[in-house]
């Protein structure tokens, strides 16, 4: 069982259009809404592919209701969390290159006694879980050391946590111990202060991340695949992608590939390849199932030696 966390979900509507052109009236060729947050969608995509999860997320107003029975519909286990906000609803504009522009809403703000009883949700549930995910952005508003303390209740019970998000809180969660961070290119740069213009870059950010802390660190590098940090090394590879449609969701599939194999190695890595892939196929925020992989497109290149971080860049929290 995976246990996925989404503190911040939405409804997602995609819109599928010729081309984006600032002030002018564009007509939509087609529209789908589609749950979303981080969360959700690995959930979704675990149970496209035959794996058992169970989503945990806050949920309030029309639009959460809403949330619900879509999830409901495609048969996610979930525990909805009531909350006195509204669900955020986010927009995707889909242009035929894969060109993708959000408009994500900043979503409710949590009161201390609704954090506090998703927080006790979420440890009940990790009981009988393999892995709690916890991913996506914060609700606007939660005080500071919420999140921290969140991920290190969970690393205390002796859970596996996997965390995906971004700024101070990917900072945090390593410092917390979890098991695997799943950062992208730009979330990383962002957290050790410096670009990452090559694939050496990207290691030695990892490598930053897991002396915070972190047991293992999985980089998601859009077209150019994805790396894999942890103590074996690190690992790359690839998937090429004919024709892309939307990016949206990629890197939640592409996580849920990897924690549904093993979440370990060469094997693992082209698996959660495979997923993004096949997501990066699909409309709008809609997740892959078993017909829609092709896993004789992923390239798993030869084994880096990691090195001591000896680079420049720093982290802007400071060190743990």
């Amino acid at each position: 069982m995976i246990v996925t966390l989404t503190l911040n979900p939405s409804l997602d509507r995609a819109v599928d259009i010729e081309g984006l052109v600032r002030g002018e009236v564009i007509r939509a060729i087609r529209a789908h809404l589609d749950p979303g947050g981080k969360g959700v969608n690995v959930s979704r995509a675990l149970l496209a592919n035959g794996t058992e999860s169970r989503a945990v997320l806050p949920c309030g107003g029309d639009d959460g209701n809403r949330l619900v029975r879509l999830l409901q519909d495609e048969g996610v286990d979930l525990v909805a969390v009531p909350i006195a906000g509204n669900t955020r609803s986010n927009i995707t504009l889909a242009e035929p290159d894969g060109t993708v522009t959000k408009i994500n809403e900043p979503g409710p703000v949590l009161s201390p006694h609704e954090f506090e009883t998703i927080n006790s949700q979420v440890l009940a549930e990790a009981a009988t879980a393999d892995w709690v995910v916890v991913s996506g952005s914060l609700p606007p508003g939660l005080p500071a050391e919420a999140f921290p303390e969140l991920c290190a209740g969970l690393v205390r019970a002796g859970v596996r946590v996997a965390v995906d998000t971004s700024g101070p809180s990917l900072g945090a969660a390593a410092s917390a111990g979890v098991a695997l961070l799943k950062p992208n290119r730009e979330e990383l740069a962002d957290i050790v202060g410096a670009p990452l213009r090559s694939r050496a870059d990207v290691i030695d950010a990892a490598e930053l991340l897991r002396s915070w802390g972190a047991a293992a660190v999985l980089v998601s590098l859009g077209a150019e695949g994805a790396v894999l940090v942890d103590d074996g090394g690190a690992i790359s590879g690839d998937s090429p992608v004919n024709r892309p449609r939307s990016s949206v969701g990629a890197g939640d599939a592409l996580l849920a590939g990897f924690l549904a194999a093993g979440a370990q190695g060469s094997a693992a890595l082209a698996e959660a390849l495979a997923w993004g892939a096949a997501a990066v196929s699909q409309p709008g925020s809609r997740m892959p199932g078993p017909g829609d992989l092709y896993r004789h497109n992923v390239r798993i290149h030869t084994p880096d030696t990691v090195r001591p971080n000896t680079r420049r860049a720093r982290p802007r929290l400071g060190a743990p």
